[in-house]
């Protein structure tokens, strides 16, 4: 069996889109468990839509959701020459002809079959003329006038196509550049493509594409047409569904593995497995699983994976993807030691980078800011005698450990007659400015003894000064 080669061919014309970025995926994943060759090709002879932004944008989607390719970026624009070879080809075996007809003439034909119950077409007028090359022409394929031409399809099956529902169709334009179904399968012929996924959108330009194939005595590649990407009301996904942009969804804190499991798991499935490392993906993943139905991008879900996959993140991983969304957030620290600590404390109750990278934000600050209904609620001049109890004996303690701080909490409860909550919620004020936080005893082990006793001692003074 022949190694399989898969390929990923977007026009650069704007970002990299979440459909876009999970055909990709389906792809590399494909070419990754069979051991494969996943090639990138960039199709970009439209020169007006086509932008070099647009082609660095596909880049960066694609390199942050870490899907690499083997060979390419190969660029159309840069292909013509090769195009013009197999267009010479088919004209000189009597598959293709030149074609002078003017676009008006062109639109006579389509409204006079429409006038007589047919497709709008082009009617054949130059076919059988022989024209040699020249100034304005087109070249169209000879398409032929009856039987079938069948896509064996792995996702949707078998798809018959009356071949008398086919025009002769247009390979070469007028300029001399090659049209969309012409310059894919030269590619795909040329770049030993074997294995074509793509989009359902597709489906009716294979059947011209199959044509190509055969006049141009090529094996067929294995077609697997996936279906669309909707948003919540089953209708393409677009902007009014929220973000299209992969990497919109990195900049609202959503890893990448998160995003490449999500995506993974619309329209394809292994059992009822809904978590997956990109391992488990690739050892799991074939095209054949692939679903008929379209798979419904839901933001809500992606969230709630993502904050399954920042459970399951080593912390020292997490921290170099958490200090770009704490510089946002106006906090420059590295991805050291203590902030692995930090985000120990917070990686089981954050959806989002960004909530973590704003709940993370008390354990940087020089000096705490609190909330007024906290404030007003919890630092009392009545808890005063119990944070000074605290701060007493915190700073008598030489080892700051959890059993040392228990016992320095349950001798403060003892002294005071208070519960530990009542001791508790004015503490979490006093550290973090809010009344809702980790664990009080994580947040005092990650932020030490200095930083805990200034915070108290900074809470004294706010109770003392206050007016009542």
């Amino acid at each position: 069996m022949k190694s399989i080669r898969t390929r990923f061919a977007p026009s650069p014309s704007g970002f990299l889109h979440v459909g876009g970025a999970r055909t990709a995926l389906f792809n590399w994943l494909y070419a990754r468990h069979t051991g494969g060759k996943f090639v990138l090709r960039i199709e970009d002879t439209d020169r007006v839509r086509s932008t070099k932004e647009s082609i660095n944008a596909i880049f960066e989607g694609l390199q942050w959701l870490g899907i690499d390719w083997d060979e390419g970026p190969f660029y159309q624009s840069q292909r013509f020459d090769i195009y013009k070879e197999y267009i010479e080809k088919l004209v000189q075996t009597g598959h293709a002809y030149y074609c002078t007809c003017s676009p008006e003439q062109i639109q006579q034909m389509r409204e006079k079959a429409m006038a007589a119950g047919d497709k709008p077409r082009y009617d054949g007028t130059c076919r059988d003329k022989g024209l040699a090359p020249q100034p304005g022409a087109v070249v169209r394929f000879k398409a032929p006038f009856s039987g079938t031409t069948i896509l064996k399809d792995i996702v949707k099956g078998n798809i018959v196509f009356q071949n008398s529902e086919l025009d002769d169709f247009v390979i070469r334009r007028s300029d001399g550049t090659p049209t969309y179904n012409l310059a894919v399968v030269v590619d795909d012929i040329t770049m030993g493509i074997n294995t074509v996924i793509r989009g359902d959108d597709h489906v009716m330009n294979t059947p011209k594409q199959i044509l190509l194939y055969q006049a141009l005595e090529a094996d067929l590649p294995v077609f697997a047409h996936v279906p669309m990407v909707l948003g919540n009301d089953r209708s393409r996904l677009s902007k009014r569904h929220g973000a299209t942009s992969v990497t919109a969804y990195r900049d609202m804190g959503i890893l990448a593995d998160a995003l490449i499991n999500y995506l993974a798991r619309l329209g394809w499935s292994h059992g009822d497995q809904e978590f997956f490392t990109r391992q488990e993906l690739i050892s799991k993943f074939d095209i054949k699983d692939v679903g008929k139905s379209a798979g419904i991008f839901d933001p809500v879900k992606l969230q709630a994976l993502n904050a399954d996959h920042i459970k399951a993140c080593n912390p020292e991983q997490l921290a170099h993807l958490l200090v770009p969304f704490l510089a946002e957030a106006g906090i420059e620290t590295r991805a050291d030691q203590y902030l692995a600590k930090v985000i120990s404390t917070l990686n089981t109750r954050s959806k989002t980078l960004v909530e973590m990278a704003a709940a993370a934000r008390f354990y940087f600050i020089e000096k705490v800011n609190y909330e007024e209904k906290a404030a007003r609620k919890f630092l009392k001049p009545a808890i005063a005698p119990a944070l000074e109890s605290l701060v007493s004996k915190l700073e008598k303690l030489s080892q700051f450990s959890e059993k040392a701080l228990e016992e320095v909490f349950l001798q403060t409860m003892e002294e005071t007659g208070l519960k530990l909550g009542k001791i508790a919620q004015p503490v979490r004020v006093a550290l973090t400015g809010t009344s809702v936080s980790p664990g009080i005893f994580e947040i005092i082990d990650v932020l030490g003894k200095e930083r805990v006793i200034a915070r108290l001692k900074q809470a004294l003074e706010f109770i003392k000064t206050r007016p009542q």
